[in-house]
């Protein structure tokens, strides 16, 4: 097996849940450089794994619109390398989307056969890695998820602590939603599916979403990562913060436009493979345990 990214917070996690199911040469940029997806055929060849798990993306979402060509070059050429040599290896190719390929201006939940529509030039550019994928004809399995958080790695959940920590007050956007969805479970989902499939359960295909279950806003996340923090001796002491004000996306303004609604239905995951996602709020509290141990 073949794990790329196994730097990032996903990649981390995965070089962990991986272990169980073989073999695993689990590369990170100094090893693999997405942004020449010609390099990778070589990579690809050299193993020949039976299975490529691709964690490595390009992930600055505001940076992405004023570096579109790399955004694209990293999200969508390189994904279409590794599609071609899978193909032509009989591997198969695991590869994780994102809530940003939608628009968010819908009601309810997003399901795997809603049209895609991006805002923003990240979500355009793992879009178009998902489509060069399918495309290709090689046997495949995209994981669609959002608002990921772990203990390795920049993200919310971190950034959180940390400002609570520096600050007696923080606005946070109250009108964006979705489920935050810890790295961690992301990676152990992957290994059952793969682990399904080796011993010769129903083969994963498509596309398929993968978030905790729930919903929340920003605020009411940022509110409950203090509130849990609160609880743990050796956070509280170091917290300052003392009020947290919820505002409007637009007062907040960004680079890159995000979803309102980045809502998923998981049912097809958890129908098709027989698996119930925990709610939102048990990664997040595992998550802020494992970084107080610290």
């Amino acid at each position: 097996m073949l794990l790329t990214g196994r730097n990032g917070q996903v990649g981390w996690e995965l070089a962990r849940a991986l272990q169980p199911l073989g073999d695993i040469v689990a590369v990170g940029r100094d090893q693999s450089d997405f942004a020449a997806p010609d390099s990778l055929r070589p990579l690809v060849l050299r193993e020949r794994p039976d299975v490529i798990v691709n964690a490595a993306a390009y992930t600055a979402v505001d940076k992405a619109e004023s570096e579109p060509d790399l955004a694209l070059r990293i999200n969508a050429q390189a994904p279409a390398a590794l599609a071609q040599v899978a193909l032509e290896t009989g591997a198969l190719l695991i590869q994780f989307s994102t809530d940003y390929v939608f628009d968010g201006a819908r009601n309810g939940r997003y399901a795997e056969d809603d049209p895609p529509n991006p805002a923003n030039a990240y979500g355009r550019s793992k879009l178009a890695g998902e489509r060069a994928i399918a495309e290709s004809g090689c046997r495949h399995l995209i994981l669609r998820t959002q608002w990921v958080f772990g203990a390795h790695g920049g993200n919310f959940l971190r950034t959180m602590l940390r400002l609570a920590g520096e600050r007696e007050h923080l606005r946070v956007v109250a009108d964006q939603f979705g489920a935050p969805t810890s790295a961690r479970l992301i990676a152990d989902v992957t290994a059952q599916l793969l682990g399904r499939q080796a011993a010769g359960g129903e083969s994963p295909a498509g596309v398929y979403h993968l978030a905790a279950a729930g919903r929340t806003s920003w605020y009411d996340y940022a509110s409950f990562i203090v509130e849990t923090a609160r609880a743990l001796p050796t956070l509280a002491q170091s917290l300052k913060v003392k009020t947290i004000e919820a505002i409007p996306a637009s007062d907040y303004p960004l680079p890159a436009k995000r979803p309102a609604n980045s809502c998923f239905d998981c049912g097809k995951l958890e129908r098709t493979f027989g698996l119930h996602l925990p709610p939102w709020q048990h990664g997040v509290a595992l998550c802020v345990a494992e970084l107080a141990a610290r």
